[in-house]
């Protein structure tokens, strides 16, 4: 069966901070298990940010995979040491198992963005995100 959780904000299950220190909202669109992967599910996630909204500096559980696409606007995005890149809608990264997110914002001073960040992840986990203190 698939089941499909729309608009469910992901505050305290997500956030190891308070809501109020980053710019974002958060909903799990999509959490479906994997037939042919035992413990594994794909959980779809979109995050929007207001213009000029930013997350903190943040890691996902060590078993996720993730696959990012740019929906609406212009995200700037950095993982691990590498550069800051900018992606428009339309364009996507991906983020691997351990990987440290640095940079998530929004380029746009003026227009919201959005983004689908679509997760491999282990069945039984329910912190997706980990913000850095």
């Amino acid at each position: 069966m698939i089941r499909k959780l729309l608009a469910l904000p992901l505050l305290a299950a997500m956030a190891a901070t308070p809501a109020s220190a980053h710019d974002d909202k958060v909903a799990v669109v999509y959490d479906q298990p994997l037939p042919n992967v035992p413990g594994k599910s794909m959980k779809g996630v979109i995050v929007e940010y207001e213009p000029g909204g930013s997350s903190p500096a943040h890691t996902h559980p060590d078993s996720a995979f993730i696959y990012a696409t740019v929906l609406e606007g212009a995200i700037r995005s950095q993982v691990n040491d590498g550069p800051v890149i900018t992606y428009h809608a339309g364009e996507n990264f991906s983020e691997f198992p351990g990987d440290r997110h640095g940079v998530s914002e929004n380029a746009s001073k003026t227009e919201r963005a959005r983004l689908l960040a679509v997760f491999v992840v282990d069945t039984d986990e329910t912190e997706l995100t980990t913000y850095a203190r």
